[in-house]
Parts: structure tokens; C-alpha cells; sequence
């Protein structure tokens, strides 16, 4: 019987936690082993555009893998899961939703980013500065100008081996206040106990589709792409703190 190639999946950093638990159980399951790597999903997508070989995208924005489709690179893609950003706020910073745009207006906040264009996190923020500004006259400007991009850049510094790369920064005291994922708020707690966690209010909430697309006929991708839409998928999409397809109806991006 012939070798099966091993699954050649590229997948957005904010996965790779609960990526490595859907690959376990894929394989577990029968499935072909997958060979996974993570970064943020703008510069996954120039890698494809470049011609690097994968044969399944797995991004944090419909908006790469939809350029890639409308190129002839990709399988439509699907949106498989949803995330929310969240402001995970410095211990000893007393924050709440309400109070939450005024500290990051403060000039003596440093305020923590992805970087827009490369890490979608970035994009979202620049989304939610977009939408300051109708609360704030002028507060879209400041939020721009003032935002760190500590992560998701090409010249960004890499948090070290084992560490998550926003918790690192928070415990390293870069950034008083970091719009992150709230899937990250778990990770990001470890590396610097006492963070708080801090929901938007509802006139700055950000929501994130995140999608998949084939790149290839290979037929454990196929499979792959399958599993990751499956009810034990989708629960395991779940434990790791994101929003089932099926069962996202509260957050709406536009």
C-alpha cells in the first residue's frame, strides 16, 4: 500500500491550541497525519501567494482566504468558527467596559496591537478605532497613532519557545492594555496572573470569522476540512473558547 503524504495544513497562531487538539483526535480517528504551521494569517497568505505548498488554510479573516479563492487558489471557503476581541487590561489598571475607552485614550497607556495587514487581530483593532470615532470625535487618529504592534509583524519579536506571545508582552510590562482574542485571555492569565479580562462594550464590539478553504485535492485534507465542521470539531473548537458556526448569534460584525 502506498504512503498516505502527510496533510500540509497552514493555520492561524490563534488556533494552534486548539489545532493540536483537532489533530490529535483526526488522527486518532484514522485520519492522515498533519503537518502544521502557524503564524498570523496575512503573512500565511502571502506564503501561498509565493507558492509555498499546503494543502488546507485555516485563517482568523474570511478576507485572506477569499482573496486566495477569488485568485483560483483556493476552494471557496467556509467559516468554521467565530472569536471576539476582548481588552485583557495590566494588573493594578482598574478597567471596565465602560471605562475602557478612556484609558486607551489615556496618553500614559501604553496600548498593545497585532499588526494590521499581516495578524487579523490588528485589522480588528483598527476596526474597533473605526468605530471609536463616533463616540469620540478625533479618538480614531489617537487610537492609530498610539497602538504598540508588538505582534504579528514581520519584524515583530517572537515570544520565546513555550510562551504565549501576548502574555509574554503583558508579563514583560510592554503594554498596559492588549486588544487580544479572548481566546487568549487563558493563556495570557498563566503568563501574567491578576490580568483582567475586560469585554467591549457593545458600541466597540469586534467579532472575527474565521475560515478554511482547501488548496489542494488531496484526500485527507478533504477530510480534515470535514472533521473541523463535525459536531466533535466543533466541541472541540468550543472547549478552546470559540463559537461554534452552528451557534453564533450573539456577535455581528458591520
Amino acid at each position: 500500500m502506498a504512503k498516505v503524504a502527510p496533510i500540509r495544513l497552514l493555520s492561524a497562531g490563534s488556533l494552534s491550541t486548539a489545532a493540536h487538539d483537532l489533530m490529535a483526535a483526526f488522527n486518532a480517528g484514522g485520519g492522515a497525519v498533519v503537518e502544521a504551521a502557524f503564524g498570523p494569517a496575512g503573512l500565511l497568505r502571502e506564503r501561498i501567494e509565493g507558492g509555498e505548498s499546503a494543502d488546507l488554510f485555516a485563517s482568523a479573516s474570511l478576507q485572506h482566504v477569499r482573496a486566495l479563492a477569488e485568485a483560483g487558489r483556493s476552494a471557496p471557503p467556509v467559516i468554521f468558527a467565530r472569536n471576539t476581541l476582548c481588552a485583557l487590561v495590566r494588573p493594578g489598571l482598574a478597567a471596565t467596559s465602560d471605562s475602557l475607552l478612556g484609558h486607551m485614550l489615556d496618553p500614559a497607556i501604553r496600548l498593545g496591537t497585532s499588526t494590521p495587514g499581516a495578524g487579523p487581530s490588528g485589522d480588528y483593532a483598527w476596526e474597533l478605532f473605526a468605530r471609536a470615532e463616533a463616540i469620540r470625535p478625533g479618538a480614531r487618529a489617537m487610537l492609530e497613532a498610539k497602538a504598540l504592534k508588538l505582534v504579528g509583524g514581520r519584524d515583530t519579536v517572537p515570544a520565546p519557545a513555550g510562551r504565549h506571545y501576548v502574555g509574554w508582552h503583558m508579563a514583560e510590562g510592554r503594554a498596559d492594555i492588549f486588544l487580544s482574542y479572548r481566546t487568549s485571555a487563558a493563556a495570557v492569565l498563566r503568563e501574567c496572573p491578576g490580568t483582567q479580562v475586560v469585554d467591549l462594550p457593545p458600541a466597540l464590539a469586534v467579532g472575527a470569522d474565521y475560515a478554511l478553504a482547501l488548496l489542494s485535492d488531496h484526500p485527507g485534507a478533504v477530510r480534515l476540512f470535514c472533521f473541523i465542521l463535525s459536531p466533535e470539531g466543533q466541541d472541540i473548537l468550543v472547549r478552546h473558547g470559540f463559537v461554534a458556526v452552528t451557534e453564533a448569534r450573539s456577535v455581528r460584525r458591520g
